[in-house]
């Protein structure tokens, strides 16, 4: 049984001094702006995005790594005797999983074992964070993967977003609705389901509103939520010290991560938006 090495993608969101820390491995997603190709989170960072989309007016695509992508970052770990487990973005949402399956079929049959999240940002970074633990503990890859896709259908994951110009700007909301969402002060929230995203709720008033609903949200499972860790994850905004001191007070999570989202997921959902995600018991 060799050495683990935990690896995701930038959409994984997770804090750079946890993916040092814990040396997980990183495979960027691309942002493109024109015929410019930017590298999530090397290239590129998420305030320089949203200055982008301000001076284009126009948002960015996003792509996969390719194939070759993750054969390069796989390559070196495998080599030195090390297997991989690799835990990505939602099949739903990208193809960048099938691209590493099939980098993994270039390797040793048993060296890699692939997990679908069935999520998203930190609700990836969840999962990779228990597979860190798995490891820690001696587990070998395919413990953990097996562990880690019993732990997907119980991450919890609810973002409110502040602004609907971006899914208008990604083809995810009319014209009408945004217009009639900014005149009634609208903002809703979308959760994660079944690997895709559902709108949730809508909180109609001030922010202070929305961020005590989607907080109430969560507190109605606090007896349920893993005491591992909670993560609060935002695309540039300033609330997320009020979740985590709240989380603090009426959970008994040993940790609670304020965490921001990177490139891909940030040029989906606008800025100021914001999340709670956590695993149930």
């Amino acid at each position: 049984m060799g050495k683990v090495k935990v690896f995701s993608d930038s959409t994984c969101d997770l804090p750079l001094d946890l993916i040092a820390q814990h040396q997980i491995g990183i495979v960027p997603l691309y942002v493109l702006f024109n015929d410019e190709s930017y590298g999530d989170g090397t290239d590129i960072t998420t305030p320089d995005l949203y200055k982008k989309v301000e001076e284009t007016g126009k948002l960015p695509k996003t792509a996969a790594p390719s194939p070759g992508d993750f054969i390069k970052a796989f390559k070196p770990h495998i080599d030195a005797g090390e297997d991989i487990i690799y835990i990505g973005l939602s099949t739903k949402f990208s193809t960048t999983l099938n691209n590493a399956l099939l980098a993994a079929q270039e390797f040793p049959q048993g060296r890699i074992e692939v997990v679908d999240s069935q999520n998203l940002s930190t609700g990836i970074g969840l999962l990779v964070m228990r597979a860190v633990d798995f490891a820690a503990e001696g587990l070998d890859i395919h413990t953990i993967a097996e562990k880690i896709r019993a732990l997907v259908p119980k991450v919890e994951t609810e973002f409110i977003i502040d602004t609907l110009d971006y899914l208008h700007k990604g083809g995810r909301c009319s014209g009408v609705a945004r217009f009639v969402g900014s005149m009634l002060k609208i903002r809703p929230s979308i959760k994660v389901v079944d690997g895709g995203m559902i709108p949730a709720q809508k909180f109609r008033g001030t922010r202070a509103k929305a961020l005590q609903g989607l907080l109430d949200t969560a507190l109605t499972q606090k007896g349920n939520i893993s005491p591992e860790r909670i993560f609060v994850t935002h695309s540039i905004s300033d609330d997320g010290p009020f979740l985590q001191a709240e989380l603090r007070k009426h959970t008994k999570a040993k940790e609670i991560i304020i965490s921001r989202a990177g490139c891909v997921i940030a040029s989906h959902c606008g800025p100021n938006t914001i999340g709670i995600l956590f695993i149930k018991k």
